[in-house]
């Protein structure tokens, strides 16, 4: 009994009103609450501590160091060196690597006796075993590291207690817990409701207004299982909705789940976020994040990077928001996402809805191309360049002056955005209650309405309504732009892909003497005609000529 007075004392130097040990599960006497407790032993602080015969290096220190060598946390994000574990966190491991026994201590003749089973920490969420590839880094020099400079850390001395650093200026498990107070839960120093113990260290840019940071929808009900998270909202649970400090399946980033989308479908499967983005993924044509599984990194190079579509790639959950921006601004879900600008440099954050699409579309091995062309061009950052003979409007206004088919609020002067064409068929964008965005559609190529390629294609408000949701059908079938187009779509059932590329014409490729008005062949339906030539000439406003073979007819410089 004496000496656990003493030891009791020793372990003073605290706040009075800190919590007692005897209430933890760090209470492993006979008395304590959890079920790795001893036999007989009444002590308490024993186990760890004694007033004699201790160690030198360590407050008491009344435990063998363990002897084993660690697997270390290792992450392209983290810019720090991290050795061996020093300090407190290799007193901690004494017990939580599994092993020692648990009541293997220094100034007792004999280990103290545990209940059966109970000799080692080797099972449950303590249990932290040698691979410490899953944990939060600990036995790092902070400053030095890319805490102390990089991006989203907070300096050093920003840091605010009680969370802090050891004497060293490293981060040890101390820094966040406190194993003699259990009163936050998980031995915290501080709650870690609504992210508060990770931002005294951490600083994502955006976080605090994201819609991650301060949602209060509810959680209950989400695949992810209520009992791992501590907090009704998605707001009070921040940062571990997604993350888990210790035994975070991912390894790199102590993601929950190893396989990147599952931490987002968690929650938007339409369970938490009203919208399912699960169920777009299960469409048709779709982006695919379910076949590629550890591609995705947030330092790649958008220029070599491996192909591939995960929800990072798109998304940046500390930054991303619920509102929505008109194009052609950044909406809420992309804000910090990085890209590809127009000039094909790297951008770390878009300013334009478009520089996401060109990070996979354009100079890095591009997109497919659906349509047999005349003039081929799989860059999409090349086909929307605003010095190009035409382009859909996705940089700058568009160069035809002239396009009387457009419906209000659409004028010659409009920008649109890539969402604009490649969404869901449910989403806002085509009158729809879905999510917003190009996660998946029962129309290819990832379009959110109906648009027919196939020649012969009888022509209805449905077959076209992809064009038709911005050019006026009555206007095209009324030859107000190009006085055969009732001709060609209705009469011979031609495609409107047959003559237009909707993205646009490379001015490395094409002029505008040839490819004005979306004008690129077709080469499965239309083809050169006697004189081997397959061109189409501009002379002027709504005039031009055509050579070329189509439908078994040929037209040799015919006019409209």
């Amino acid at each position: 009994m004496i000496r656990c007075t003493l030891l009791l004392l020793a372990c003073a130097g605290l706040p009075a009103a800190q919590g007692t040990i005897l209430d933890t599960k760090h209470n492993l006497s006979v008395s304590g609450p959890g079920s790795f407790r001893a036999s007989n032993e009444s002590e308490v602080c024993v186990f760890c501590h004694t007033p004699h015969g201790s160690r030198t290096d360590a407050p008491l220190w009344n435990r063998a160091d363990s002897r084993q060598s660690y697997l270390t946390y290792d992450s392209s994000t983290f810019q720090g060196v991290i050795g061996q574990p020093t300090g407190s966190s290799k007193l901690c491991l004494s017990c939580h690597d599994g092993s020692l026994a648990l009541g293997q201590v220094l100034d007792a003749p004999s280990e103290i006796a545990m209940r059966p089973g109970k000799r080692f920490l080797d099972r449950g969420p303590s249990f932290l075993g040698t691979d410490l590839g899953n944990d939060h880094p600990v036995s790092f020099h902070y400053a030095s590291s890319r805490g102390g400079s990089g991006l989203e850390f907070k300096d050093e001395q920003s840091i605010v207690p009680p969370v802090h650093l050891d004497p060293s200026g490293d981060l040890q498990c101390t820094s966040c817990h406190d194993p003699h107070d259990d009163r936050q839960g998980n031995f915290l120093l501080v709650t870690d409701r609504n992210s508060t113990l990770c931002l005294a260290c951490h600083e994502p840019e955006g976080w605090r207004d994201s819609a991650h940071g301060s949602s209060h929808v509810s959680v209950r009900g989400s695949v992810n299982d209520p009992l791992e998270l501590r907090y009704d909202t998605v707001g009070e649970n921040g940062c571990a909705a997604c993350h888990e400090p210790h035994g975070g399946e991912s390894g790199e980033r102590l993601l929950r789940h190893a396989d990147e989308e599952q931490n987002c479908l968690g929650c938007h499967d339409g369970s938490v976020v009203r919208t399912s983005i699960a169920a777009d993924l299960a469409k048709p044509s779709r982006h695919t994040p379910f076949t590629t599984l550890g591609l995705h990194d947030p330092t790649e190079d958008p220029l070599s990077m491996a192909r591939h579509s995960e929800c990072q790639d798109c998304h940046d959950p500390h930054s991303a928001r619920e509102e929505a921006v008109a194009a052609p601004g950044v909406p809420g879900a992309l804000i910090g996402a990085s890209g590809l600008d127009g000039a094909g440099q790297a951008l770390a954050q878009i300013r334009f809805g478009f520089e996401l699409c060109y990070k996979c579309h354009a100079d890095n091995r591009g997109s497919p191309t659906v349509i047999p062309r005349k003039v081929v061009q799989s860059n999409v950052r090349l086909e929307f360049d605003p010095s190009n003979p035409s382009f859909h409007p996705i940089e700058a206004a568009g160069t035809n002056a002239n396009v009387p088919s457009l419906i209000p609020p659409w004028t010659t002067a409009s920008r649109v955005s890539c969402t604009d064409c490649h969404a869901s068929e449910d989403s806002p964008a085509f009158g729809g209650n879905g999510a917003a965005g190009p996660h998946g559609s029962i129309f290819s190529p990832l379009l959110g309405a109906r648009y027919e390629t196939a020649d012969r294609t009888q022509e209805s408000a449905a077959a076209y309504a992809l064009c038709y949701k911005c050019h006026s059908r009555e206007s095209i079938l009324s030859d107000r732009s190009f006085k055969r187009h009732r001709e060609h779509i209705v009469e011979e059932r031609t495609p409107c892909s047959a003559c237009h590329d909707p993205h646009g014409i490379s001015a490395a490729q094409g002029s505008a003497t040839n490819h004005s008005h979306l004008i690129n062949f077709d080469v499965s339906i239309v083809t050169p005609g006697s004189s081997n030539r397959l061109e189409f000439v501009d002379r002027g406003t709504f005039r031009g000529s055509c050579t070329l073979r189509c439908h078994g007819e040929s037209h040799s410089d015919e006019d409209y």
